[in-house]
C-alpha cells in the first residue's frame, strides 16, 4: 500500500504565549514561510502525496485558508480535528480512517529538517514495509528528549523518555515512519502519568516485536524544534542565513512539487504571480529559467 502522511499541528503552544494566543504555533513565520511548510516539504520529499493535517478545531479554518486541498502542489490534503491534545500517539487514532491500513509517515508541525541526502534517507525509511523507523539526532542536552539506548552491536535496546542519565546523545526526532499497525498499537497504549498517549509507548511496542529501526542523522543534517521562543528565532536565522548565502529556498512546497513533476511550469508561474514581486515570488519565477 502507498504510504500516507500525517502532520500533527494541534496543541495550544503555551510555551510561546502570548504570541500563540491568537494564532496556531504552526502558522507562525520561520523567516519567510509559515512553520508548517517545513514539515510539509519533508513528507513531499519522501514522495508522499496524500496527507492528513491534524489541527485544533479553532485553528483549522486558518490552515485551510493557507493550504486549501493541496491541489496547487499536486497533493491531496485531508483535514482532521484534535479536540484536545492527548499525546502524539493520539494522531494515529484520529487518522485511522484516513490511513485505512496504509503505512504512514508522521511529522510534527513544529519540526524543521535540512540536509544533503535527506530524500535518500527518507526513501530508505519508506521502503521498509514492516515495522517502524525513527530518526536519531545527536544533541548536547539529551535529557530533554526521548533518547535512543543502543546495544554494543548498534541495535536499538530501548527508547527512554527524558532520562536523568542519558544512555546516548541521540534524541528521537519528530518524524516517524510506521507500518499499518500503528493505529492498533496506539489504541493499546495506556495514558501516562501526565494523561497522554505517549509516542514512546507505540515505539516500544514495535521494539518489543523486533521491528523498530533507527536512522542516524549525522553531521550534515540539521534538526530544529521550534517549540520555544529561542528555538523559533534560531530556526528563522538558520533559514535566513542559508537562503541569503546560497540563494536557495528551504521548505518551499512550490519548488518541491515542481521539482518532482507534480505541478507543471504553468502552475508554478501561477503560484509565483500569487506572491507578486516579493522575494519568494521572484525565486519561484527564477526556477522557470
Amino acid at each position: 500500500m502507498t504510504r500516507k502522511g500525517i502532520i500533527l499541528a494541534g496543541g495550544s503552544g503555551t510555551r510561546l504565549y502570548p504570541i500563540t494566543i491568537g494564532v496556531s504555533k504552526q502558522l507562525l513565520p520561520v523567516y519567510d514561510k509559515p512553520m508548517i511548510y517545513y514539515p510539509l516539504t519533508v513528507l513531499m520529499l519522501a514522495g508522499i502525496r496524500e496527507i492528513a493535517v491534524i489541527t485544533t478545531p479553532d485553528d483549522q479554518e486558518q490552515f485551510q485558508r493557507l493550504m486549501g486541498d493541496g491541489s496547487q502542489w499536486g497533493l491531496s490534503i485531508t483535514w482532521l480535528k484534535q479536540p484536545r491534545p492527548e499525546g502524539l500517539a493520539q494522531a494515529y487514532l484520529l487518522a485511522e480512517e484516513f490511513l485505512a491500513g496504509a503505512p504512514s509517515a508522521m511529522v510534527l508541525g513544529d519540526n524543521l529538517f535540512f540536509g544533503h541526502g535527506l530524500p535518500e534517507l527518507l526513501a530508505k525509511a519508506g521502503a521498509r514495509e514492516v515495522g517502524g523507523t525513527v530518526f536519531g539526532y545527536r544533541v548536547a542536552d539529551p535529557e530533554r528528549y526521548g533518547v535512543v539506548d543502543f546495544a554494543p552491536d548498534g541495535e536499538v535496546r530501548a527508547i527512554i523518555e527524558k532520562p536523568e542519565v542519558a544512555p546516548s546523545r541521540y534524541a528521537v526526532t519528530g518524524l516517524y515512519f510506521l507500518d499499518g499497525t500503528a493505529p492498533e498499537r496506539a489504541r493499546a497504549v495506556q495514558p501516562s502519568a501526565r494523561g497522554e498517549l505517549e509516542i514512546v509507548s507505540v515505539l516500544e511496542s514495535y521494539l518489543a516485536d523486533g521491528g523498530l529501526g533507527v536512522e542516524q542523522m549525522g553531521r550534515g543534517y540539521a534538526w530544529l524544534d521550534t517549540g520555544t521562543l529561542g528555538s523559533l528565532l534560531d530556526a528563522g536565522n538558520f533559514v535566513r542565513t542559508l537562503s541569503e548565502r546560497q540563494g536557495q529556498q528551504i521548505g518551499s512546497p512550490d519548488e518541491v512539487a515542481h521539482m518532482l513533476g507534480w505541478i507543471d511550469d504553468a502552475a508554478l508561474e501561477a503560484r509565483a504571480k500569487l506572491f507578486g514581486k516579493n522575494a519568494y515570488g521572484a525565486y519561484l519565477r527564477s526556477l522557470l529559467g
